[in-house]
């Protein structure tokens, strides 16, 4: 199945201030992830951006609301982001195919992506875009994702497959930004 650009969303989930120190290797997270959604809003694709319990686990990092473009971000208590989500995603019909990175793999960002899947999307987790604060969590999330019907790629994969051709404005713009 290949993803459509006007079919899709992204989801960017709790990439926050006090966490994101102590996950695996957060330096490569947040370089891959700004390239992510860097490409995702060059491409026109609404990002939505979760906090869980912001009071105590601080705000977003500013590397990732200025590569989505937005400060804006839904308030969670949930492991799961897809109460808040449903309240702004659009529907299953209209845009079928949900791009999901963030933190903690095993814990939020599997939650919500079981939960998309559930109500009738099509999460698309980017792998080199995800972590936790342990490697094995990291793998068990992936390995939990792909046997519930979660389709795994990486940035790059999957921006080159939202664009689809070489040759115009937007295929350049993105070459400049996985480079």
């Amino acid at each position: 199945m290949r993803i459509e650009r006007e079919k899709t969303a992204a989801v960017c989930i709790d990439y926050q201030e006090k966490i994101l120190p102590a996950v695996f290797e957060s330096e490569r997270l947040i370089e891959n992830s700004t390239k992510l959604l860097n490409g995702l809003k060059t491409l026109e694709i609404p990002i939505y951006l979760t906090q869980q319990y912001t009071k105590g686990l601080g705000a977003t990092v500013p590397e990732i609301c200025q590569a989505a473009g937005t400060k804006d971000y839904l308030e969670k208590l949930s492991y799961s982001a897809y109460p808040q989500l449903r309240e702004v995603l659009p529907s299953p019909e209209e845009k079928p195919y949900v791009v999901v990175c963030g933190i903690e793999s095993h814990v939020c960002v599997l939650q919500t992506a079981l939960d998309l899947k559930a109500n009738g999307y099509q999460p698309y987790l980017v792998a080199d875009c995800v972590s936790s604060r342990k490697r094995g969590d990291y793998e068990m999330a992936l390995e939990r994702i792909r046997q519930e019907g979660g389709l795994l790629t990486t940035y790059k994969a999957i921006l080159f497959e939202l664009q689809k051709e070489a040759g115009n404005l937007t295929s350049k713009a993105i070459q400049k930004i996985v480079k």
